[in-house]
């Protein structure tokens, strides 16, 4: 009996990202100083592309 398409594990239907998530873009952007927790908002944060 073979596996439905809609069943395939999250690993295997995963693709090549091309931004980063919401935790991981505060940290990038905190790292590098474009960022300040005080006076920016989490909301309007823009996005940032995974490197290669």
């Amino acid at each position: 009996m073979s596996l439905d398409n809609s069943l395939k594990s999250k690993v295997s239907l995963a693709g090549k990202r091309s931004v980063l998530t919401k935790p991981e873009r505060y940290a990038q952007l905190m790292r590098e100083k474009q960022f300040d927790p005080k006076k920016d908002s989490v909301l309007g944060m823009r996005k940032v592309r995974v490197k290669d």
